[in-house]
């Protein structure tokens, strides 16, 4: 969940995200939901919070009082949605160098190295700027989003000895990159759960040079 001045953006929706958003507050003061793509554990919740929307307590706002659920989505995820056709259900496919307006945060979306179509973004506020990487390889970068990024949450998901194995970025890579874009904070997230999350975090923390935070469920970040 990102929050800035009146705006509130729910940033993927992996399996548990529902639940956990029902804690945040009430899902019908959400603007909007951005998926990075299709792989289930960034999205599948979507039919959750859809549900609620079209048939449960949420249905006089987002159904008879007209203000449909906002989805921005890269192509193929909205194949894959019970609710791809759904009256209050307002798609809106992403491509990579988008700008959009989303409330009251600009966002840029770029390509990342995942398999399917994947973006990452950046969220900007005033003068703060939040990166997200989504699932990536090493074969992409966080300054491609640009500079005076001040808070990046990055994937890292697993550590320097499984790097190769999968498209996805060890702690090492994830803390190298964002030494090297001249990020002012790293927070990781997406961790393997045979992994330590303490070993990524000190394996991100060296190649960053800096403290940095491994996510946790209930973590609330100031960016």
């Amino acid at each position: 969940m990102v929050e800035a001045e009146g705006t509130a953006l729910l940033l993927d929706a992996g399996p548990g995200t529902f639940a956990r958003l029902q804690e945040w507050g009430d899902p019908a003061e959400l603007d909007a939901v951005v998926l990075t793509h299709e792989h289930p554990d960034h999205w599948t919740d979507l039919e959750s919070l859809a549900t609620w929307a079209g048939y449960g307590p949420g249905r006089p706002w987002f159904r008879q009082e007209g203000h449909p659920l906002v989805v921005y989505a890269p192509p193929g995820v909205r194949q894959w949605s019970h609710y791809a056709s759904a009256p209050w259900v307002a798609w809106h496919e992403l491509a990579p160098s988008m700008v959009l307006r989303i409330g009251s945060l600009e966002t840029r979306f770029v390509a990342t190295d995942h398999g399917p179509p994947t973006l990452a973004l950046a969220l900007v506020h005033q003068e703060a700027t939040l990166a997200y990487s989504a699932d990536t390889g090493p074969g992409w970068s966080v300054d491609e989003l640009g500079t005076g990024i001040g808070t990046f949450l990055c994937e890292a998901t697993y550590t320097t000895a499984q790097e190769g194995s999968l498209q996805h970025l060890s702690g090492r890579q994830a803390g190298t990159m964002a030494r090297a874009a001249g990020v002012g904070r790293l927070i990781i997230t997406h961790r393997w759960p045979t992994v330590s999350a303490e070993a990524v975090r000190a394996e991100a923390e060296t190649a960053f040079g800096a403290p940095v935070d491994q996510a946790h469920p209930g973590d609330v970040f100031t960016w």
